[in-house]
């Protein structure tokens, strides 16, 4: 980047409640260092007003209110120590499950720092292993079974099975296990004594 020039961008930020910053309904906000795309996004969430009763485009009704935005305010404060709480439970799950066959835990480059709003292990045997987990009152998540060229709602792109092979293996394989600042590690241990179960007594089985 040449120097003092600022990189036009924005990050679009979604608070529902399960995020790791959530309020207690919907929320969501949009940062940018553009002018123009600020005035914009202000419009849009406004009905399209640029002023009142003056509408340049068509809009949503896209304002939080001022409930959502004071808890918002005091939850951003505690939000850097539930991240690194969050990283910590991963780090925990990567050694626990570090010799167990079957399953691929997520990667994170050395270049970066996950928040683990999830996460999601990979294994062929997913919905086995999730059913599994289930009859032992363990919860876990689906992030997500279908992947997008698979959906009705873009079908008339003319996508099929087979054209994008890799995203539609991962969607069969990926499971989200219990993920949250307040998860101990006596109940990751547990998780993770299920998931080993499970295919330890697929290998006897399989003997």
């Amino acid at each position: 980047m040449e120097k003092g020039r600022l990189c036009r961008n924005f990050i679009g930020l979604q608070f529902l409640s399960g995020k790791n910053l959530g309020a207690c309904g919907e929320g969501g906000a949009v940062t940018t260092n553009d002018g123009e795309i600020a005035r914009k996004v202000r419009m849009l969430r406004d009905h399209g007003q640029i002023k009142k009763y003056h509408h340049e485009v068509e809009g949503y009704n896209g304002r939080l209110d001022a409930i959502q935005a004071g808890i918002l305010n005091i939850k951003l404060k505690h939000l850097p120590g539930w991240t690194e709480k969050r990283r910590e439970h991963a780090h925990l799950y990567n050694e626990l499950l570090s010799d167990t066959d079957g399953i691929t835990v997520p990667y994170e480059p050395a270049w970066s720092k996950a928040v683990y709003h999830l996460y999601i292990i990979r294994t062929p045997r997913r919905d086995e292993l999730q059913k599994y987990l289930s009859e032992h009152n363990i919860e876990t998540g689906l992030h997500y079974p279908v992947p997008l060229h698979l959906q009705n709602a873009y079908a008339d792109m003319g996508y099929k099975a087979g054209d994008f092979p890799i995203a539609e293996k991962v969607s069969n394989e990926v499971l989200s296990l219990p993920m949250y600042p307040g998860l101990g590690a006596e109940q990751q241990n547990r998780v993770v004594e299920k998931i080993r179960e499970f295919f330890q007594g697929a290998e006897v089985a399989n003997k």
